[in-house]
């Protein structure tokens, strides 16, 4: 084995030792009581207690937090591929002037911070009226996805033969025809990628719903683990299992999506 092979297993087994063993921590510690853990931080559950997830899975909270965290982020999702998509075929197949102006707009996009925005966005989602609504959340996290979106789907675009598009002219399909009948099924790996960099960053988010919402129903799962973790500040084990159940969909879509998601990066990297 040759050195830089040794130097990638050593990233490989730092990066798996950083993000993993977290996970696993939080994962087994549900399935313990809080005195194991105070007891043995680090130990295995022994015996295994299932009572923390199955009372987590009983209760409508939970349910409730996770309906309103779906939503926001499939209208989330779907906002920013939807429009994505379009800017995205309009800087890669037209030519117009100010064409590479607009994308590096929205390369720079990547460098703006949310709590930069943080009054602005507020007072803006005041006067519209948006405040302790799912649409207060799912646009602006639909703003916020939209420059990562065209930066992956522009090259994948562009990258698509120009034949294609001059043998569907050809046949009479118009340029909006084009875009939805032959270019986006062609662009179903970026697309996939998107999806998921959008869906996660969106499920994840903390700041924005903390910022839009006041009533508890509306929570988000990110602000009800905070909301669970101050109500049950003396179980630990509690906590834990609440925590790990509101990582498994984001987790799930994203294993689920991960060589789909692959093939779009490498594709746009090509591009």
């Amino acid at each position: 084995m040759s050195r830089r092979n040794g130097v990638g297993y050593l990233a490989a087994f730092a990066v798996i030792g950083i993000t993993v063993v977290p996970l696993l921590f939080v994962i087994l510690g549900g399935f313990r009581t809080t005195a194991q853990i105070n007891r043995a931080p680090a130990g295995l559950p022994g015996p295994w207690v299932w009572d923390n997830y199955l009372e987590v899975l009983g209760s409508a909270q939970f349910w409730r937090l996770l309906g309103n965290s779906a939503l926001i982020a499939v209208i989330a999702t779907t906002l920013a591929v939807g429009f994505g998509s379009m800017a995205a075929f309009a800087l890669s197949r037209y030519a117009f002037r100010g064409r590479e102006a607009f994308y590096t707009l929205f390369t720079l996009g990547l460098l703006f911070p949310l709590g930069v925005a943080t009054l602005p966005l507020y007072l803006w989602l005041r006067q519209l009226g948006l405040l302790e609504n799912p649409l207060g959340v799912a646009i602006p996290e639909a703003a916020f996805s939209l420059p990562i979106t065209i930066v992956i789907l522009r090259p994948f675009m562009n990258a698509i033969p120009a034949e294609l598009e001059d043998a569907a002219l050809l046949d009479g399909t118009a340029k909006l025809g084009f875009f939805w009948r032959i270019l986006l099924p062609l662009s179903r790996p970026a697309l996939a990628t998107v999806s998921v960099l959008a869906f996660v960053s969106s499920w994840n988010f903390f700041l924005l719903p903390l910022l839009v919402f006041n009533d508890s129903t509306n929570f988000t799962l990110p602000l009800g683990v905070a909301m669970f973790q101050s109500e049950h500040s003396q179980d630990t084990a509690k906590i834990l299992a609440f925590t790990a159940l509101s990582m498994i969909p984001a987790l799930t879509f994203f294993v689920l999506a991960e060589r789909r998601m692959v093939g779009g990066l490498t594709g746009s990297v090509k591009g």
